[in-house]
């Protein structure tokens, strides 16, 4: 079996303040370091605490989103992959499913934003999955090769640079939690949609989210083609999101 090594990210969503981000930042870097490679995603207002905090430590930051569009720009309210560089952020999520459902982002727009944050060197955490109705339908396999497929068609051969992670859609902040055997049965057809784009789809990374607890996380980890997490609301608690770390 390929040997890749896991990698947590945090995705904080719209929590926080400055004082919270300082306290879990600084609880954090304490915790660590980790076997496994750790981020956090914070709202990107409190990236510079990120920078200031977490420069020196094995700990990296990214950003929950990112504009299409490179460089500079009348694009109000859009913040760019050369200015998360600025702050010396690794990472951006795409594609989450609540950009998706709240703000209509579509599988051409993702795969333009993971286009964007790749020019400048900063890594997509290419987010896909299926709701509940699509999954009691039996569409999961089609939807998700879908959102896949269009960052795939986009980015041609840098695909195999980006982050994957899995995230049903029905499992997201609802405590309903993908089996191990659920989970593992995606993320092994979505590396065999990587392996046809790209080799380099064996070393990929491919995250799961949705409901990722202490609990449930080593057996989620333990599967063969889980490399890891994307964590909702356990990475705003520095106790739970050091064991998921851990296991």
């Amino acid at each position: 079996m390929t040997h890749r090594r896991k990698l947590v990210v945090g995705n904080w969503k719209m929590h926080g303040g400055k004082a919270f981000a300082d306290a879990l930042l600084t609880e954090l870097k304490a915790l660590g370091p980790w076997s496994a490679d750790v981020a956090v995603c914070p709202p990107a207002l409190y990236l510079p605490q990120c920078e200031q905090l977490l420069a020196g430590s094995t700990i990296a930051w990214g950003s929950q989103d990112l504009s299409a569009h490179n460089g500079q720009g009348a694009y109000t309210g859009e913040f760019s992959a050369t200015m998360l560089k600025d702050f010396g952020a690794r990472y951006a999520i795409v594609g989450h499913s609540e950009r998706r459902t709240y703000h209509a982002e579509n599988d051409q727009l993702v795969a333009a934003k993971a286009k964007a944050a790749l020019a400048q060197d900063v890594t997509p955490i290419v987010c896909v999955g299926e709701t509940r109705a699509e999954r009691e339908a039996g569409h999961t396999d089609a939807v998700v090769s879908r959102q896949l497929g269009a960052v795939i068609r986009n980015l041609g051969a840098r695909i195999g640079e980006v982050v994957v992670a899995y995230e049903p859609v029905w499992a997201i902040g609802t405590g309903l939690t993908a089996s191990p055997e659920q989970a593992q049965a995606v993320h092994e057809r979505l590396r065999q949609q990587l392996l046809a784009a790209t080799p380099a789809a064996a070393q990929m990374r491919i995250l799961y989210g949705g409901s990722v607890k202490p609990d449930n996380a080593a057996l989620l980890f333990a599967q063969p083609d889980i490399d890891g997490g994307l964590i909702g609301g356990a990475a705003l608690q520095a106790a739970d999101f050091d064991a998921i770390c851990r296991a």
